[in-house]
């Protein structure tokens, strides 16, 4: 299936760098990629992970979100299987991973989701504490208040944490980078020494 994912690769690439997308400048490197790379590294560790629809799912699950942002998680449904369906995907294959994205937009009960879920999911909300995910935020977002700003980066790294983070590799790794935002956006801890 090597040469359906790099087409598709491409062109969600190439959709996430029309200037219409609000993270056009950026979210193919700092977010996919680091996506991409985390995933590969801990289907290193889970082997009986199917590499092949993991990637997929890599370069699906955000589809909607750089097509149309304020529709993400039905337009990733429609137009992603409209699009993989297009690049020759086996049917099977496009069914299993628009049911797999579902499961990870609806963050719940991923801890019972089929491994190929729990990795992207987990390799997704990891990717958001490293690189500059958080402070690109202040950047497209100007106008908004800097108390409300940090507010929506705790909840969204504790929301991440919390639901999407399921995978004790990635918890373990990324304690620390966790904590760290938290503080940078306010939450402090009772006592610093």
């Amino acid at each position: 299936m090597d040469e359906p994912i790099k087409k598709f690769k491409a062109c969600v690439v190439e959709a996430a760098s029309n200037p219409n997308f609000i993270h056009h400048k950026w979210f193919v490197k700092w977010h996919l990629e680091l996506v991409d790379k985390l995933a590969s590294e801990l289907c290193d560790i889970y082997k009986s992970a199917d590499r092949d629809l993991v990637e997929l799912l890599v370069w699906l699950h955000d589809y909607g979100k750089i097509l149309d942002f304020d529709k993400e998680h039905e337009t990733t449904l429609l137009k992603g299987k409209q699009k993989l369906l297009e690049l020759g995907f086996p049917k099977p294959t496009i069914l299993k991973a628009i049911k797999y994205v579902e499961l990870m937009d609806k963050k719940d009960k991923l801890d019972k989701a089929p491994i190929e879920v729990k990795i992207v999911s987990s390799a997704d909300g990891a990717a958001h504490l490293i690189g500059p995910f958080f402070p690109i935020h202040w950047y497209e977002n100007p106008k908004t208040g800097i108390e409300e700003l940090m507010q929506g980066h705790i909840s969204k790294a504790l929301s991440d944490w919390n639901k999407k983070i399921v995978l004790p590799e990635i918890k373990k790794a990324f304690k620390t980078r966790h904590e760290f935002l938290l503080e940078t956006n306010g939450k402090l801890p009772k006592h610093f020494l």
